[in-house]
């Protein structure tokens, strides 16, 4: 679906492959030509960049790539200047998404961030409410509707709830699977392509809009900073666009064999190699879920630290090498840096 953080996207190459699946219903890319419609806008150029031949908008089984609905949305959110493309009375200008995830980032965890995601979404339409309920175990995020969205709700409905799921999912760095998904309209004629967006059961004229998923993701701290967002916001199409479709996050990968295999991970070679990846990749990757190499290496390495100085009485220098640093001297430059203190004074601080 389309995302509404506040970069704009740009038209990038797309490379047909044998892993790029056609799924995505043209009924999606139907909906983004009615909004150029409604606005007296051409989407042929549009079409044209994201590849998408006018003849398959007559044919109601045909599919795109995600790939292909990432380049349409992010042209056409940029050419209509309206990140809610065309779904709500007035249009959101850019930044209006991005200031919704700033407002959000500074939250404890992510039940108030999506707390506050839902409050100050009301700011920017009034069109929809967006709510957060919490029923025994299970979280329901929930969209009212407040005007009739017309041809566009479909279109609108999904992607309202696939942006939220995927943010949620990036600001605690893990996938959040979820338990079910409803609908207030007929199963359309592209149904089965719902357990693909929503990897749940869905269901259908029983609205309102909603998801639903296990209520201990709320009590889940936010680990996401400011750095992170404006590097996401780079690149926030992928987030919601494509399923949030790692089971582990490479983060988490990374962060893993950081702490595991400290010895086999000093440089991006041999990390990548140990995850079987390319180091090239590796940091790409990274970087779509707003993170960077240098930043887990320290955060990894800071926590192992830490851990050693105050659990255990081995010599600085024994803790350098178990932190993963070749020799003590970097290490206590870079100890003073994350801590404001030397290794030896902060042991002897205490707790």
């Amino acid at each position: 679906m389309s995302t509404h953080l506040d970069a704009k996207p740009q038209a990038r190459a797309i490379t047909p492959g044998r892993a790029a699946k056609a799924l995505t219903p043209i009924a999606f890319v139907n909906a983004i030509v009615l909004a150029y419609s409604r606005a007296g806008m051409d989407p042929s150029q549009a079409l044209a960049a994201a590849q998408i031949a006018p003849e398959l908008l007559d044919d109601p089984a045909a599919r795109i790539t995600a790939a292909q609905m990432e380049n349409i949305s992010g042209l056409a959110m940029q050419e209509l200047d309206d990140e809610g493309l065309g779904w709500f009375s007035r249009r959101l200008p850019w930044g209006s998404y991005g200031m919704l995830a700033r407002a959000s980032i500074s939250a404890p965890n992510l039940g108030v961030a999506l707390k506050r995601w839902c409050r100050h979404h009301g700011l920017i339409t009034d069109d929809i409410t967006l709510s957060l309920s919490v029923s025994g175990h299970s979280a329901r995020l929930t969209i009212t509707e407040n005007r009739d969205l017309q041809d566009l709700r479909e279109f609108c409905l999904v992607s309202v709830l696939r942006n939220i799921h995927g943010l949620a999912c990036w600001l605690i760095d893990s996938r959040i699977p979820l338990t079910g998904a409803q609908f207030p309209f007929k199963p359309p004629a592209h149904q089965a392509v719902y357990s693909v967006l929503f990897s749940a059961p869905a269901l259908f004229t029983s609205g309102p809009a909603a998801i639903e998923f296990d209520a201990m993701y709320l009590a889940q701290p936010l680990r996401r900073d400011e750095a992170a967002l404006r590097q996401m916001l780079q690149r926030a199409l992928p987030l919601t666009v494509l399923p949030y479709r790692r089971d582990r996050l490479l983060v988490q990968r990374v962060r893993q064999a950081l702490s595991s295999q400290p010895e086999h991970s000093h440089n991006a070679e041999a990390l990548a190699a140990l995850l079987h990846l390319s180091a090239r990749t590796l940091h790409r990757q990274l970087k779509d879920e707003g993170a960077s190499l240098q930043a887990l290496k320290d955060e990894v390495r800071q926590a192992r630290a830490i851990e050693l100085l105050q659990r255990s009485q081995r010599p600085i220098k024994q803790v350098a090498q178990a932190a993963g640093f070749q020799n003590e001297k970097s290490f206590i430059r870079a100890f003073k840096g994350w801590t404001g203190r030397s290794p030896d004074q902060f042991r002897r601080a205490g707790p």
